[in-house]
């Protein structure tokens, strides 16, 4: 396929979505930009009818599925998150029949909005513990019922249909960005908006985030093809894939290797309060990729005009209290650690009057009792500033208190916090 005919599909593609709603906005940010002394603009996919890309790619291979093949009445797919919410308002729109899949350990907040986008022409069967059994089912389902299986983003339409992402920035932007920002996940999104905009912004440099939990597009550069990682840490579970997508990697194939950054899941945590407290704009852990990579772009952005797609919404304000955790304890404000503490009285007050006017304790337990001479306690400190750990653990260490901190020692920190 070449460049012209994709650029023409994807304005095709930009057509048919245009069925359902605006343009997403495309403005600069003024935080960001005096932040980092840049011309930060935000492309807002947060804010499509589902709050991602998703159903971008969905309505557009549905439909030309359909030209394809009008007998087509029953559309499939396998997912816990925003491709199935966006197959699920497709199938509303289009008035036909649909079948998610998804894992048993799927939150009950995203099977309600699932089901709420997709109504009566849709059906959920929670399959499987892990996502593998569950695309296996769906596959399965799939032949069986002779339906269309929807791919999230190995689908050359998906991806045409992702590419109208950039179609509307092409046209609402006033100038050239210098800079564009992607996020990674399966490759969707990414693939296509880069296969569409040299033709327009052939200056524009182009990097890519992915979460450092899940960066199978940087092992798949490495090996020279997609690789299945061994482990994916979920937590940025819109961008979280252990394999890159076969389609995608063509074209991304030919990234360069530093062009390509893994964002922390903690510092992640960090973007997504900032951009709440200070901006009041929602975004889940995967549309916060590309506003967190700024930081490990410093001099390269500054002077320059960025584009950073914010690929989606979908937070569970249920999880706010992990993502707040996360961010103390990567800005180094929140710290956990075991001290063992003399059992005689008077001790406790001792450490208590260690603490300066900014500590606050947010966790206090023993996890020991015994007729012992000292006992360990697990404390979880809070505070305003983070040299102020220097100070309290100083004073302690002077005291003889022997303590561990154990805030990054994720093996233990996994059984007792």
């Amino acid at each position: 396929m070449s460049d012209e005919t994709f650029t023409s599909r994807a304005q095709n593609a930009e057509t048919f979505v245009r069925q359902l709603f605006e343009p997403t906005p495309c403005a600069r940010n003024d935080h960001l930009s005096a932040k980092f002394g840049a011309d930060i603009w935000l492309k807002r996919e947060d804010l499509t009818p589902v709050r991602s890309y998703k159903i971008r790619g969905a309505w557009h291979a549905m439909h030309r599925a359909r030209e394809e093949n009008p007998e087509v009445s029953l559309f499939v797919c396998a997912s816990a998150g925003n491709h199935a919410q966006g197959m699920a308002y497709a199938c509303r729109e289009l008035g036909v029949r649909g079948v998610v899949f998804m894992p048993v350990t799927t939150p009950q907040q995203k099977i309600d909005k699932t089901r709420t986008f997709g109504g009566d022409m849709i059906e959920i069967r929670l399959v499987g513990d892990y996502f593998d059994d569950t695309l296996a089912s769906a596959k399965e389902y799939c032949a069986a019922q002779g339906g269309h299986f929807l791919a999230p983003f190995d689908d050359p339409h998906v991806i045409e249909g992702q590419a109208s992402v950039a179609v509307e920035a092409v046209r609402q932007m006033p100038d050239a960005p210098d800079i564009v920002i992607l996020p990674v996940g399966g490759g969707g999104l990414s693939s296509g908006v880069l296969k569409y905009i040299p033709e327009f912004w052939p200056q524009a440099a182009v990097y890519l985030v992915e979460p450092k939990g899940g960066a199978s597009l940087k092992a798949a550069l490495v090996a020279g093809e997609p690789v299945t990682l061994p482990f994916v840490d979920s937590f940025v579970d819109g961008a979280a894939v252990a394999r890159i997508g076969a389609l995608p990697f063509e074209t991304l194939r030919h990234v360069a290797q530093d062009h390509v950054l893994a964002a922390s899941e903690d510092r992640i945590c960090t973007t997504i309060v900032e951009m709440l407290n200070v901006e009041g704009i929602v975004l889940e852990p995967a549309g916060a990729l590309t506003v967190d990579a700024l930081r490990d772009l410093g001099d390269e952005i500054k002077g320059k005009r960025v584009l950073c797609v914010t690929s989606g919404g979908n937070f569970d304000f249920e999880r706010l209290p992990e993502v707040r955790e996360r961010a103390q304890r990567f800005l180094g404000l929140k710290k956990y650690f075991i001290m063992r503490l003399p059992q005689r009285p008077g001790a406790l007050r001792e450490f208590l009057d260690m603490l300066g006017p900014q500590d606050d304790i947010s966790r206090f337990e023993y996890l020991k009792k015994s007729a012992r001479n000292f006992g360990s306690v697990l404390i979880g400190i809070e505070t305003k500033d983070p040299k102020n750990f220097k100070i309290l653990f100083s004073k302690m260490e002077e005291a003889g208190l022997v303590h561990r901190d154990i805030t990054n020692d994720e093996a233990l920190a996994e059984f007792v916090l």
